[in-house]
């Protein structure tokens, strides 16, 4: 192999035609970006900063003095508080529309390697055994802060609560009862401030996440963590009223008051009561044991937050009105997308248990290797939507999409026997047309807003059992990208597979590689290694693995494909829908105060903030909806154009990627870099020792998607690694591509 092509990059960009507009085009966009990224962190560093040193007696005497100020306007009261705590997160929003505009989807193409390994807080894994799961140098930074925020606003509150307690001549009981009340009622608007971010991270498609980079399975993560401690301090605000309230002999009469004019009590105790059912079937061991329950019951967000509304009315609700008005954005997307039926063009049973679902998808719809879809079988729930990791390259095909599911619970056993439409005892491999026999809706794909695996030149792609799947998208990406002349940096590849048995290896090593790009072993430095765990030696002859795997294929072209209706989709589109819901939400809330609530003398604190929540949902709807309908036109003129220049081509399903349409793959290469290894598991400190010794002086990026006992072990091995490194020796970072829901 010639080593200069093993090195070098497939950058293209070198031997330009160096025209003077294009990089006057090239400059005046990276400046931009450069501006509106310093602008946003400026925006979102003061908005951060406001909200934890709200609780200090100068900064809430300088908001109770703003506040006074700009009484009378339009808005009133609620527009002020709106424009503080909310609006800044939906300016950030506004100009991360344009900032991705302008980056485009090839903006890895301006990425260059830095000449020197460099450690990055976002992959470096600080903690690894714990409550919260594997934790990088970057979430480490974000939860204590949170938990600083935390503690200094419980100590800030007190200070306060004891100074307003010296104002007054109260005897010790009252003086007990008031300190319980006050206490709750500080709990309480810390918990408000909290949940101004919980929304945040469940927000699939959202902009902010699309900015940071950061994709939905990742972000579910802090949603989690946010979630119990928002709860926590709610709990606290509640547990510390009923406290007072019981101590005086007023619980009931007080737990049942609806007031017009100040707090609606009744109203708390329900959003209460559903956030509390939410949280307690969210714990890890309801959730593993009754996925059902925790999914039905997390329904209850709609309950837990409009009765918010109406029990601290709309003008304290819109501190937390910004994060819940981009999720309810993302949600009416995420419905307008999902009502579509889409056409399985394939599906299989494997007889290592997987299911292969081939669904068709138009030609615009982009996503990338590492990406996640949502699927609901309506044969099986018309409720239930599990997530699963796309198996499949964007450039595999234009017209397709495929996931492998394995077959571990209720829902996947009625899948297989809905495919195999027989006894499951029946091992036999088997296809059956679908069309009559599953129907399906897709949300998504979500997924990391740049490909970030042909980043690294040097990569490790660690998979357990059905995690292999995704890294089949990412091989067959790189082959590709290779075979295409596409821009890809990845030059050596190493793949740790772990599995129990020996059925499962005809995933991986179905996979024809020759097939795709041919000669790639000379600009490609690929090694595979396999740990079959629970088998001493081969049960197959000869060491060979079968590949006995047979499916149906239809032509691919096929209008019933996946909606681009997704937020991760067109940003053009998908701009243009916050924008004019945003502005919608708006001249709402204005046209409602005007010739409603200020025209009709409206004053009951609850009303008012079940108008609030209906304007942010009714936005959205009649307002972002127009947009909805010219991008669904727009679709459906693309997708015929698109039809019609590929009319007359039969695609078949799957080509050269997927185990249930493809060919015999190179044996000889299969022979000469895949090692096959029984009854043992892998060794990852001889592993990456090895790796050092190999690879020197570079980055190295880790993959991972498997359990979690599988996840700790990479990321110790790369925190141990890269702390006790020499100056010549790589930089391992971490990520992990596994979704634990």
């Amino acid at each position: 192999m010639d080593e200069h092509s093993v090195k070098t990059p497939l950058l293209s960009t070198e031997g330009n035609n160096g025209l003077d507009y294009g990089k006057f085009k090239s400059i005046l966009a990276s400046s931009t970006k450069l501006v509106l990224k310093f602008t946003m962190w400026i925006i979102f560093i003061s908005w951060a900063t406001f909200i934890f040193l709200y609780p200090s007696e100068f900064v809430n005497g300088w908001y109770e003095k703003y506040l006074h100020s700009t009484t009378g306007t339009v808005f009133g009261i609620t527009g002020s508080i709106f424009l503080v705590f909310s609006a800044p997160i939906l300016v950030i929003a506004f100009l991360a529309i344009t900032h991705l505009f302008l980056s485009g989807e090839e903006e890895f193409q301006e990425k260059k390697l830095s000449k020197n390994p460099w450690f990055r807080l976002w992959t470096f894994p600080v903690i690894v055994d714990g409550p919260f799961g594997v934790v990088s140098a970057a979430e480490l930074i974000g939860i204590l802060l949170f938990s600083m925020f935390t503690i200094w606003a419980v100590y800030a509150y007190t200070l306060a609560n004891f100074n307003i307690l010296s104002k007054f001549q109260l005897t010790f009981i009252e003086e007990s009862y008031l300190m319980l009340e006050l206490t709750g009622l500080r709990f309480g608007m810390i918990g408000l401030l909290c949940l101004a971010f919980l929304f945040l991270p469940v927000a699939r498609g959202s902009v902010l996440l699309r900015l940071v980079d950061i994709p939905f399975e990742h972000a579910t993560r802090y949603h989690v963590w946010l979630g119990h401690l928002t709860m926590l301090l709610f709990t606290l605000h509640g547990l510390f009223y009923v406290i007072a309230w019981a101590l005086q002999g007023r619980l009931l009469s007080q737990i049942l008051e609806w007031k017009n004019i100040g707090v609606a009590n009744l109203a708390g105790v329900i959003s209460l009561a559903a956030g509390l059912f939410m949280w307690v079937t969210s714990l890890r061991p309801v959730r593993r044991q009754n996925f059902e329950l925790f999914f039905y019951t997390h329904q209850l967000y709609i309950v837990f937050v409009v009765f918010l509304a109406m029990h601290v009315g709309d003008f304290i609700f819109s501190i937390a009105a910004g994060g819940i008005f981009i999720f309810i954005l993302d949600r009416f997307l995420r419905f307008c997308q999902s009502r579509r039926t889409v056409k399985v063009i394939s599906a299989s049973c494997l007889p290592c248990g997987t299911v292969e679902l081939v669904v068709s998808k138009p030609a615009n719809l982009q996503y990338n290797a590492l990406s996640f879809i949502f699927l609901q079988v309506r044969e099986l729930s018309w409720l239930q939507w599990h997530p699963f990791s796309v198996s499949s390259s964007p450039l595999d095909g234009k017209h397709h999409m495929a996931v492998l599911i394995k077959v571990l619970g209720k829902w996947t056993e009625k899948l297989k026997g809905r495919i195999l439409n027989g006894p499951k005892e029946d091992c036999a491999l088997e296809s059956l047309q679908p069309q009559a026999n599953i129907t399906v809706s897709v949300e998504g794909p979500y997924g990391h807003e740049s490909p970030y695996h042909l980043m690294y030149e040097n990569l490790i792609l660690v998979a357990g059992g059905i995690g292999i799947s995704p890294f089949l998208a990412i091989l067959s990406d790189i082959l590709h990208r290779i075979n295409d002349r596409k821009p890809c940096l990845p030059r050596n590849v190493l793949i740790i597979w772990a599995v129990k048995n020996s059925d499962e290896l005809p995933l991986l090593y179905g996979l024809d590689m020759e097939s795709i790009c041919p000669f790639f072993s000379d600009m490609l430095n690929l090694e595979i290694q396999t740990y079959v765990t629970r088998e001493s030696e081969s049960p197959l002859e000869a060491g060979e693995v079968t590949k006995s795997v047979s499916s149906f294929g239809f032509p691919v072209r096929n209008p019933c494909g996946i909606s681009v209706l997704v937020g991760t989709g067109n940003i053009t589109w998908s701009g243009l829908y916050v924008i004019l819901s945003t502005i919608g939400f708006v001249l709402s809330v204005g046209l409602l105060q005007t010739f409603y609530i200020n025209a009709f003398g409206i004053s009951s604190w609850w009303y008012k903030g079940l108008l609030f929540v209906a304007c942010m949902v009714g936005s959205p709807i009649i307002f972002g909806g127009v947009v909805v309908g010219l991008w669904h036109i727009w679709e459906r003129k693309t997708s015929a154009k698109e039809s019609d220049e590929d009319d007359g081509q039969n695609i078949g399903i799957m080509q050269n990627n997927q185990p249930s349409a493809q060919k015999e793959s190179s044996e000889d290469y299969t022979a000469t870099s895949n090692s096959i290894r029984y009854g043992r598991r892998p060794d990852f400190e001889e592993i990456f020792g090895s790796i050092v010794e190999r690879w020197s002086h570079v980055d190295v990026g880790v993959m991972v998607c498997g359990p979690p006992t599988l996840q700790t072990s990479i990321a110790k091995e790369c925190r141990s690694q890269s702390l006790r490194r020499k100056s010549n020796h790589p930089i391992f970072h971490f990520n992990s591509h596994s979704f634990d829901l």
